[in-house]
């Protein structure tokens, strides 16, 4: 499986990004998209840590408590694309944001139940 993420750019602390992954790498729909799907992020100096997750058909999502209710993670299957809407950036949002491919296609907060990952778009938040 190979991710590409996108969306990523400057804005201003208050204003909104919309993330996306693009999919790839599988032969049909329904084995490209039949996993659980995640964003993480990595501030400077930080460790990467867990923002959002989403499983195969949408109905179950988890969120870093840091991002609940300005964040909205779904997936669009057809178009074997995730996003990843945010609201209310925050500076401490400023971070590298990766998507990544579950393991099963239930949704999970740990990056050990992801094995492929895109490589990361730059979200910077200015005050």
């Amino acid at each position: 499986v190979q991710l590409q993420a996108s969306g990523g750019g400057l804005v201003q602390a208050g204003l909104s990004l919309r993330l996306s992954c693009v999919v790839s790498g599988r032969t049909t729909s329904n084995r490209d998209m039949g996993y659980g799907m995640g964003w993480f992020r990595q501030a400077p100096g930080k460790e990467r840590e867990f923002v959002a997750s989403i499983n195969w058909n949408g109905a179950s999502r988890y969120y870093a408590d840091s991002v609940k209710d300005r964040f909205r993670i779904s997936r669009d299957n057809f178009k074997n694309e995730v996003y990843l809407q945010m609201d209310s950036l925050k500076p401490e949002d400023t971070a590298v944001y990766y998507c990544a491919a579950g393991k099963t296609p239930m949704a999970t907060t740990t990056d050990t139940g992801f094995d492929s990952w895109g490589q990361g778009t730059l979200v910077t938040v200015s005050s």
